[in-house]
């Protein structure tokens, strides 16, 4: 990464942080913390992206990932009404495509241990993601322009340590906010090796301070309590 690059993604995220200098970030509207299974995703205008990406979707439980990640995203649209909520979407549907172009081997061992946030496979899976957008989304008619603002989001959903947008915030708190649900604990503690117990705790230690939007964080916190009561975390444990 050049020096010019880093001056202008740092002065990106310099200018978001900026507009929203209150963290989390206040909720413009109504927050929906009802059990994400209430409201799954009901925007058919995405299904043809979803058609085109159904080959990557089979690779590390994206299948089970991506949707629960779409209808939060759903959510937080509602709840922040001023972004660009096709955006948001397209780039939560095609965040995690990239999984599917590494080696599958390196998924877990590399990308769910140690210091996983900055593992090699975590840049690769980002980047492939883009090369997934830009492959599927000019077929469906979207301008170069709109591709360009969502490959923005997905180079750096994992690696990135801030936002750019507000657009790119949904999306990252999108990503994380799924993992509060029961869906999201058994399946993402199976990658970390983890019972629920450790890994509710974790979500709670380490993954509620990260997310950006004060919606985010109302919905994740009700859920991990649905999940820990529903779980029996707190005797299994």
């Amino acid at each position: 990464m050049t020096e010019n690059t880093l001056a202008v993604d740092s002065a990106r995220a310099g200018a978001f942080a900026a507009a929203y200098p209150t963290r989390p970030i206040p909720a413009e509207g109504p927050v929906d913390t009802r059990a994400i299974c209430e409201t799954p995703s009901t925007s058919e205008f995405l299904d043809p992206i979803w058609k085109a990406v159904v080959t990557e979707t089979r690779t590390r439980g994206n299948d089970i990932h991506l949707p629960i990640s779409v209808a939060y995203a759903e959510r937080l649209c509602d709840a922040y009404p001023s972004a660009d909520r096709e955006l948001v979407l397209v780039a939560t549907i095609l965040h995690d495509t990239g999984w599917a172009h590494v080696d599958e081997s390196r998924i877990i061992s590399e990308g769910f241990t140690g210091d996983w946030r900055k593992a090699t496979i975590r840049y690769e899976h980002e980047h492939q993601g883009c090369v997934v957008a830009r492959r599927v989304l000019p077929g469906l008619g979207y301008a170069p322009e709109f591709v360009e603002r969502v490959t923005a989001i997905i180079e750096g959903h994992d690696t990135r340590h801030v936002a750019y947008s507000l657009e790119d915030a949904l999306v990252r708190d999108a990503d994380r906010a799924w993992r509060f649900d029961r869906a999201g604990i058994a399946l993402a503690s199976s990658w970390f090796s983890m019972d629920p117990a450790t890994y509710t705790d974790r979500l709670a230690a380490e993954i509620v301070p990260e997310l950006i939007t004060a919606a985010a964080v109302e919905m994740a916190t009700t859920d991990l309590a649905r999940s820990n009561a529903l779980l029996k975390t707190g005797v299994l444990r």
